[in-house]
């Protein structure tokens, strides 16, 4: 069964529906690709997705340990390549994290790690280059 139905809207626009739950999300084509960039671009969708799945990944333990991560933030900056092909060359992940207690520096290095292995940071290709630096609040 597939997980996501996309339509072509038109106008370098496309909507994709998540068929668990409904969730819609647009696409635009960017402003520097012929696009008005009035939604995410199908690139931005990647570096959310690494963000996301990071901060998730790492809250799914956390609450195995009974750790609280709420308020934390992800920030991710998405750079293209210069040059053909267009593609992803690198995304600067900002992760900023508040929990509940005071982490060691053990603790903190087992989620940083935890985060790093994240499905979607697994998965994309070596080319792109992941700049993830922690903040522990």
């Amino acid at each position: 069964m597939p997980t996501v139905s996309t339509t072509y809207l038109g106008d370098l626009r496309t909507e994709s529906t998540h068929l668990q739950s409904g969730t819609k999300i647009l696409t635009d084509a960017p402003t520097d690709n012929m696009g008005k960039g009035e939604a995410f671009s199908p690139t931005d969708l990647v570096a959310t997705a690494t963000g996301t799945c990071m901060m998730t990944t790492m809250a799914i333990f956390a609450q195995r340990d009974g750790i609280e991560l709420s308020g934390s933030k992800v920030e991710v900056s998405k750079i293209m390549t210069t040059q053909p092909p267009r593609k992803i060359a690198r995304l600067e992940i900002k992760l900023s994290m508040t929990t509940n207690i005071v982490l060691d520096d053990d603790q903190k290095a087992k989620y940083e790690k935890i985060a790093h292995a994240c499905p979607v940071s697994r998965s994309l290709s070596p080319e792109v280059e992941q700049d993830v630096v922690f903040t522990w609040l």
